[in-house]
């Protein structure tokens, strides 16, 4: 790759994706979720708490048993988010090809993006205390909240004694934990961190308090058409749950295990537009500095770059001002995908899903195509992957994220 002018790079360890565990409204576990991506196939349909509501359809998993997966007893004291993660984070260490009870757990370390933690359960709680009294508060009802825990529950379940976090960056939160994750491997804090995101924001308070922000498509009449990055009659994104886990390690120590890395974690950038609660930057300037710090973290410059896997919410200023950024950036254009037109927004686990998929994509050597594109928006001058899969050239892959707050994350990742 190309070095060009700007901050010097030092000299410290690379560090690799070794292990995938995905749970999607596409499917349960990676491969499942990255053949519904592949295939197209939009998520979005009614759901059953959101009887009544203006916005009553969402994108989520059905036949996800946490008992089953999990045990009882582990399963009933967490909420879904948290089962989902810990799904997740057993299937991404299970393809690490790791031995939980052989690693050394104090070198372990678990990351964990979250929104706003058990809120189905904080409504259900709340709820049994309106209708008959505090006694019949759920005794386990704060851990079930609590955003820390999907991170807590997980280091226990897999004897992971090294750094523990809950990382809250909004709609980056997935994103931001890989970052995180790098960072604290290449210092050495730590030998292996299963780092990600999970989301289950699917109840009445939470759809209601985005549709007042005017943030969610109302297209009741088609929900499985709802989710439309890029289009030119979008009209909002549509809320989603699920996980993404992924096993991080030093690139040396995966292969002196005989691992098999997806990708290297090349480069990584965060940054805030310090411009509004929850409208992006219309010039996005803090998004573009973001993709050109990770591009310099990578010793990478634009002509480097093969693929972008888009934030592309399908609303209709984060999509004008992303596709910007990237026409800037990178303007001898590259194939731009957003997995939100199958998977709906996963919120805080849509970076790592995200990040995880282009790693798929780089291994599989296919970028999953943009469902419901029907019409570009003219404004939008991308390279929009769109149909079925194509083939992904040579070069670095982009995983944009972004968020309310104005926060900003991108990972450039590299074959290994």
């Amino acid at each position: 790759m190309t070095h060009h002018s700007g901050r010097r790079r030092t000299a410290r360890p690379d560090v690799a994706i070794t292990g995938i565990g995905m749970l999607t409204p596409a499917g349960i576990g990676t491969a499942a979720t990255w053949k519904g991506l592949c295939d197209g196939r939009p998520t979005a349909r009614p759901h059953p708490a959101l009887t009544g509501l203006t916005v009553d359809f969402a994108c989520w998993i059905p036949g996800f048993d946490a008992a089953a997966t999990l045990g009882g007893p582990v399963s009933r004291r967490m909420d879904r988010f948290a089962q989902m993660a810990m799904a997740a984070a057993i299937e991404a260490v299970t393809d690490a090809g790791l031995d939980t009870a052989a690693w050394e757990g104090s070198r372990v370390g678990v990351i964990v993006g979250t929104s706003i933690g058990g809120m189905p359960s904080w409504e259900e709680a709340q709820r049994r205390m309106l209708e008959g009294g505090p006694r019949k508060v759920p005794p386990l009802a704060m851990t079930r909240v609590l955003p820390n825990m999907a991170a807590g529950e997980i280091a226990i379940a897999l004897g992971a004694g090294g750094p523990c976090l809950a990382v809250a960056a909004a709609c980056a939160s997935g994103a931001m934990a890989l970052h995180l994750a790098r960072e604290l491997l290449r210092s050495d804090a730590a030998d292996v961190i299963i780092a990600g995101g999970a989301t289950c924001d699917i109840s009445p308070m939470v759809i209601s308090g985005f549709d007042r922000l005017g943030a969610l498509s109302r297209r009741r009449e088609d929900p499985a058409g709802a989710s439309r990055p890029f289009e030119a009659a979008r009209d909002g994104f549509v809320m989603a749950e699920g996980a993404g886990m992924l096993v991080l390690e030093r690139l040396g120590d995966a292969r002196a295990r005989a691992g098999r890395p997806y990708a290297v974690v090349a480069g990584c950038a965060a940054t805030d537009d310090a411009h509004h609660p929850t409208a992006p930057d219309p010039g996005g300037a803090g998004a573009e500095r973001a993709v050109r710090l990770a591009l310099s973290d990578a010793g990478a410059g634009p002509g480097d770059v093969g693929h972008v896997n888009a934030h592309g919410t399908g609303t209709v200023l984060n999509d004008a001002a992303e596709s910007r950024v990237i026409r800037r950036v990178l303007p001898h254009g590259v194939p731009v995908t957003s997995l939100k037109g199958t998977l709906g927004h996963l919120i805080a686990g849509a970076g790592a899903v995200e990040a995880a998929c282009a790693a798929l994509s780089l291994r599989e050597g296919l970028i999953p195509p943009t469902a419901n594109l029907d019409v570009q928006d003219p404004e939008i001058d991308l390279d929009v992957v769109t149909g079925s899969p194509r083939p992904l050239g040579t070069g670095l892959a982009l995983s944009n994220s972004f968020g309310f707050g104005g926060h900003n994350v991108v990972l450039a990742l590299a074959p290994p």
